[in-house]
């Protein structure tokens, strides 16, 4: 065995293998680091994507966070005024009603008034009535006129 011939003989085995592993292993190799190249890079992109719709979404929901809550504060400043409104339509409504209540109570105690007034004239012109009736009776006399007089005024 010489050393020479299994020198080449190897080299020859060592050419024929790299030729078909270059004519058939190595296009199916190719195919799948270029699927898997195209695979990675298509994972990129969509990474790549989903990180700017992460950031489009988080912008659109700082928005409408930002939206509700000034939306929020126009509700809240809307319902103050409104019951502001309310108060001030209660307060105006209650001193109306308190101004008509005391205009009937004024209209009351002046009828009132005059009922007691009429009575009082009734009475009055009753006592004085009674009181001519008694002093005609009698005699005309300074004395009994003033007694008379006296018990009317006790009477009225």
């Amino acid at each position: 065995m010489n050393l020479n011939f299994t020198l080449v003989a190897q080299a020859i085995v060592f050419v024929a293998f790299i030729g078909f592993t270059m004519k058939f292993v190595w296009p199916h190799m190719l195919r799948a680091i270029e699927t898997r190249q195209k695979t990675i890079a298509d994972g990129l992109a969509a990474a790549e994507q989903g990180k700017r719709s992460l950031e489009t979404s988080t912008k659109q929901a700082d928005e409408a966070i930002k939206d509700a809550r000034n939306r929020a504060a126009d509700i809240i400043a809307q319902a103050e005024k409104r019951g502001s409104q309310i108060v001030d339509e209660a307060r105006n409504t209650a001193k109306e009603e308190g101004n008509r209540e005391k205009a009937a109570a004024k209209a009351e105690i002046a009828q009132e008034v005059t009922r007691a007034r009429e009575q009082l004239r009734d009475r009055v012109a009753t006592l004085a009535v009674a009181g001519a009736e008694k002093i005609l009776r009698r005699e005309v006399d300074a004395k009994a006129h003033g007694d008379l007089l006296e018990s009317i005024k006790r009477q009225l």
